[in-house]
């Protein structure tokens, strides 16, 4: 930094400025009043001999030679410098030895009319004129007029002179020892100025030194604290500065750290905008919302576009200054969005929304509607049979036993499977309730399921279906709870036999793997419409009904299979296309101590 740009320079140029100002005014002060003082102190001297040489020469009128005498008298008084003529009157006048060289001419003193009252009026007179005299050009002389009184019957008087030339002699040594005097003195206060500006501003310069530091985040820097003056003060009042900025960014540390937990922890989407809709803030949820939109609009994840919808709330909230609410559907999922304003003071800088993932909810509410319609539908058709065929056996219409035996079987089918539907639910409640109990024991793998295929293999028959069975491995046993598989697997086969046409191939498939055993139930039936996928696991959903050859089931067995699968600590899925048939497929891990 340059000496004039920084503290010290200006400080230092101030005092120099303003010192060197005094003295030069006081310079000129002085040099005039020296100069002054030395024209009044050479007039009261050349008045005081003007006066004597009056009162000698006045003292010595008795005659010629008396006056004489007096004269002698006279200019011994008299030194190198000053010169005296005497005028008696216009004819008569006398020089003094001296100014043999500077004679004041006679003429000039008659003439001058200020100088001639001396003769005429009697009065002192004291004046400083310019005359041209033979060695000297422009000379200037103090010219001090004082009368001479009557004697031998007429007056006159005393003009003593002297050129200024000394007193200016005189004020130009004084002048060059203030100069001087002036020249030491600035050099003493550039010296001391320098001294004084480093002195004070050291400490600002420490202070600045550590204000740098506590820019770069260093708040443990302290400043010296080495006078107990107005630096001292700053000096701690920094330092406390400093301590409560520490205190202060971290407890905002901590705030942004806990704020940032939260909303990364927080299962819904926040982004904050500000009043332009330019996004400051998102947590992973909104992440992946915003990532979920740009994938179906094919842009890019670090565009900054949103969805027209959202930015339409965007200026609501902002226009208005209310919540605002809405719904979006985006890559088949259920977005609520509400945007809330953010007020600073009484004026809106943007707006926060929060985005919550409500397929869930959807999906539950759109199963619990179809629960309350499936137990109906499902409860009202045999309970319409019960009742139309008790009434048809009442009335009489059955008449031989052949009927009625018929009815009565229907009677009785339709309470099975009224039954059958009461006892499913059960089990459904029990497992999700987590109260289901699973008897595991060691299994063999290959005559348990060829014992299950055997039970199909009549119905399968009657369609033209083949049965097969694929087994890879490592271990002929497993442990497992064999009645809850079976009737998992029971589930899968009569649902495949159910779902495909005739000549078509079941195959269950069985493969070890090092800590599970995989099972795969695949048939080459007409395929699952990708839409109902995520629904297969549903209680009481059932795909398209015009797939379904034969009877129809009550929707909860896939339900049930995967509680019992999920029970083994297993995992259960299906994949399928339409046209190409479908695959369920499950694992149960190898849990010892599965109970």
């Amino acid at each position: 930094m340059m000496l004039w740009r920084s503290i010290v320079g200006k400080l230092w140029v101030t005092i120099l400025l303003l010192v060197s100002f005094v003295l030069f005014l006081l310079t000129i002060m002085l040099v005039e009043f020296f100069e002054n003082h030395n024209i009044n102190e050479t007039r009261t001297q050349l008045t005081y001999t003007a006066e004597k040489i009056s009162r000698v020469l006045e003292e010595h009128n008795q005659d010629q030679a008396d006056f004489e005498i007096g004269l002698e008298i006279a200019w011994g008084l008299l030194d190198e410098v000053t010169k005296v003529v005497v005028v008696l009157d216009e004819e008569t006048y006398f020089y003094s030895p001296n100014s043999e060289d500077s004679r004041l001419p006679i003429s000039f003193l008659i003439e001058d009319g200020e100088l001639l009252s001396v003769l005429r009026e009697n009065k002192n007179i004291d004046k400083i004129a310019a005359l041209p005299l033979e060695e000297e050009t422009d000379s200037r002389l103090m010219i001090i007029g004082v009368p001479l009184y009557e004697g031998q019957g007429g007056s006159g008087a005393v003009f003593i002179y002297q050129s200024l030339e000394v007193v200016e002699e005189t004020t130009r040594n004084t002048t060059k020892f203030v100069l001087l005097a002036a020249g030491i003195a600035i050099v003493l206060t550039t010296i001391f100025a320098f001294f004084l500006s480093t002195r004070i501003t050291a400490p600002l310069r420490k202070m600045r030194e550590a204000a740098f530091e506590v820019a770069k985040g260093k708040f443990d820097t302290k400043v010296p604290i080495l006078t107990r003056d107005e630096m001292g003060e700053l000096a701690t009042a920094f330092n406390q500065m400093g301590r409560q900025l520490k205190f202060n960014m971290n407890a905002l540390s901590q705030e942004k750290e806990q704020l940032s937990s939260i909303l990364s922890s927080m299962a819904d989407g926040v982004i904050t905008f500000n009043q332009d809709g330019t996004i400051l803030i998102t947590n992973p949820p909104a992440e992946q919302f915003l990532r979920y939109w740009y994938y179906q609009q094919g842009a890019m994840d670090d565009s900054d576009a949103l969805p027209p919808q959202f930015m339409e709330l965007f200026q609501l909230a902002v226009n208005t200054g209310k919540e605002q609410v809405g719904e979006m559907n985006v890559q088949g999922r259920s977005w609520v969005v509400i945007v809330s304003p953010l007020y600073n003071k009484k004026a809106i800088r943007g707006a926060v929304a929060v985005v919550r993932d409500m397929t869930e909810e959807r999906k539950l509410d759109k199963l619990r509607d179809d629960f309350i319609a499936n137990v109906s539908h499902e409860l009202r058709t045999p309970i319409s049979m019960l009742q139309g065929y008790s009434e048809a056996i009442v009335d009489g219409i059955a008449e031989t036993n052949e009927e009625k035996v018929e009815m009565a079987q229907i009677i009785y089918d339709e309470s099975l499977r009224m039954g059958r539907l009461v006892n499913e639910l059960l089990d459904l409640a029990r497992m999700q309730a987590g109260h289901i109990q699973l008897a595991t024991e060691i299994t063999e793998i290959e005559p348990y399921i060829n014992r299950i295929i055997r039970k199909f293999q009549t119905l399968a028959k009657e369609k033209n279906l083949e049965l097969r069975t694929s087994f890879d491995l490592s271990e002929s046993e497993f442990r497992f709870d064999p009645d809850r598989i079976e009737q998992v697997l029971t589930n899968l086969l009569d649902n495949a036999i159910r779902h495909i046409g005739e000549h078509s191939t079941i195959t269950v498939s069985v493969k070890s793997m090092d800590r599970a055993i995989y099972f795969e139930v695949s048939d080459e039936g007409p395929g699952i419409p990708e839409e109902d996928l995520p629904f297969l696991f549903e209680r009481f959903y059932k795909g398209d009904k015009s797939r379904t050859r034969g009877r129809s089931g009550t929707g909860l067995g896939l339900a049930i299979a995967k509680d019992i699968i999920e029970a083994h600590s297993g995992s259960i899925s299906v994949n399928s296309k339409l046209g190409q048939g479908t695959t369920f497929s499950f694992f149960i891990p190898r849990i010892p101590d599965v109970k």
